[in-house]
């Protein structure tokens, strides 16, 4: 029955999203079908391939490494607050009766996002990234017909920000069409970063198996369904757009003489993002690491107060069927039936509406970090893994502000069109990520 609902959310989603267009008679039946067919296909193969599950387990090793290599670093700068010490040859200072308590998050988990912010600047120094994004751009634009800037932009998102992303297409922003421009703001919204997927993959690592592996497909999944759920919201002309086939000077196509946009067939990916040497991407991404990581420890501490201050509020309130009201109670009947069509069973909706409420209000940080606190059985494995893949992406309130701020920024003449479509990008980017949970629970049973 659960994969029924799956089945049947793929069709509701897609629903809605035509529901939602500004164009409604001009529905582009081969966009649906090229677009779910290139999610389907991701899926089976990351999901149900022997080599790829191998590289899936594989990643998750790197992550192991990767988490052992900071704690290293953190504990040489802050001791035992940064990680376990020898209980033999440096043993805590104090006698321990509660080892979870020693935990701290500031010091345990927020410099990975530190550490990983200056690996990926390494990857990018040494021109992997760029290699690995114009690859995923060519095979977007070859199964999706989007132009060249904004095949960049969109593989780009898989591994770095909604901001960081958009900058490796700046000289073409302002003259993309505004179908073009909600593709790209969309696909900001429904994937996540480079540098806090290895975050998020440790909050999960006791919930979830290979977890870093599952984020990385919960990324590549959603970024072919951003794009066929913007261009069905906010449909666009192909012969006007860019496309690379047609030649529009605008996609950057090197066989028209145009290089500026990054595009991956002339190896200019890397133009808007250069380091002259080793040590200048470690200093320069150190410092934008600590940033980061300072911004997400101040969010967390802001959001974490805001809900805390709200249910206090709520607590005056009578109580509703014999529990007090929450607003995690309110979010999980908001969107019970939405996660219902995931192929939750119903009986575990209030939770997982719960769950996907606060990944949307507050963000998926919050969100991850309730579904490694929930209870045993609170959640099936299955459903465990659903909702990881549909909160994997940046599509909420928080998220607005950011992107307005970041590609207003980069490209101001076209300001006040993206205050106008960002806030229709939290509903495109949660549709997309919440086709990419629906694909899980077809694909995934128990």
């Amino acid at each position: 029955m659960t994969v029924l609902q799956a089945i049947l959310g793929l069709f509701v989603l897609t629903g809605i999203a035509w529901a939602l267009s500004e164009q409604r008679r001009r529905l582009d039946w081969r966009l649906i079908v090229v677009g779910l067919s290139v999610q389907v296909a991701i899926a089976v193969v990351m999901l149900k391939f022997p080599p790829a599950q191998q590289a899936m387990r594989g990643l998750n090793e790197g992550v192991g490494a990767i988490s052992s290599a900071t704690e290293a670093g953190t504990s040489f700068v802050l001791g035992f607050l940064g990680g376990d010490p020898d209980p033999v040859a440096n043993p805590y200072p104090f006698e321990v009766s509660n080892a979870g308590a020693t935990f701290i998050v500031a010091f345990r988990v927020l410099p990975l996002i530190l550490f990983f912010t200056v690996l990926s600047a390494l990857l990018w120094h040494f021109r992997i990234l760029p290699l690995v994004i114009r690859g995923f751009a060519y095979l977007l634009r070859r199964g999706l017909g989007v132009g060249g800037a904004v095949g960049v932009s969109t593989a780009a998102n898989i591994f770095i920000g909604m901001v960081e992303a958009p900058v490796l297409i700046r000289p073409h922003l302002a003259i993309l069409s505004r179908s073009e421009l909600f593709v790209v703001m969309t696909c900001g919204m429904a994937t996540i970063a480079g540098s806090v997927m290895i975050l998020y993959s440790i909050i999960l690592a006791e919930i979830i198996p290979n977890a870093i592996g599952h984020i990385l497909t919960a990324s590549l999944i959603s970024a072919p369904a951003a794009i066929m759920i913007a261009k069905i919201m906010i449909p666009g002309n192909s012969k006007t757009e860019g496309d690379p086939r047609n030649g529009d000077p605008r996609t950057g196509d090197p066989r028209n003489g145009d290089s500026r946009t990054g595009d991956p067939r002339n190896g200019d990916v890397g133009a808007a993002i250069k380091y002259d040497s080793v040590m200048d991407a470690i200093t320069l991404s150190t410092g934008d690491g600590v940033r980061l990581m300072v911004s997400v420890g101040a969010m967390l501490i802001v959001l974490v107060s805001l809900v805390a201050l709200a249910n206090s509020a709520l607590s005056l309130l009578p109580a509703f069927l014999g529990e007090p009201i929450t607003l995690q109670r309110i979010l999980g009947y908001l969107f019970a039936p939405l996660v219902w069509l995931l192929g939750i069973p119903w009986s575990e909706c209030l939770i997982a509406g719960s769950l996907m409420g606060s990944k949307t209000i507050l963000n998926e940080l919050i969100a991850y970090m309730q579904l490694a606190d929930l209870p045993a059985g609170a959640l099936s494995a299955r459903s465990r893994l659903i909702m990881s893949y549909a909160m994997c992406g940046f599509a909420n309130l928080a998220s607005l502000g950011i992107m307005i701020g970041g590609i207003g920024g980069i490209c101001p003449e076209r300001r006040s069109e993206i205050v106008a479509l960002a806030p229709r990008t939290i509903v495109s980017g949660t549709l997309a990520t919440c086709m990419t949970g629906a694909l899980v629970g077809i694909l995934v049973w128990e």
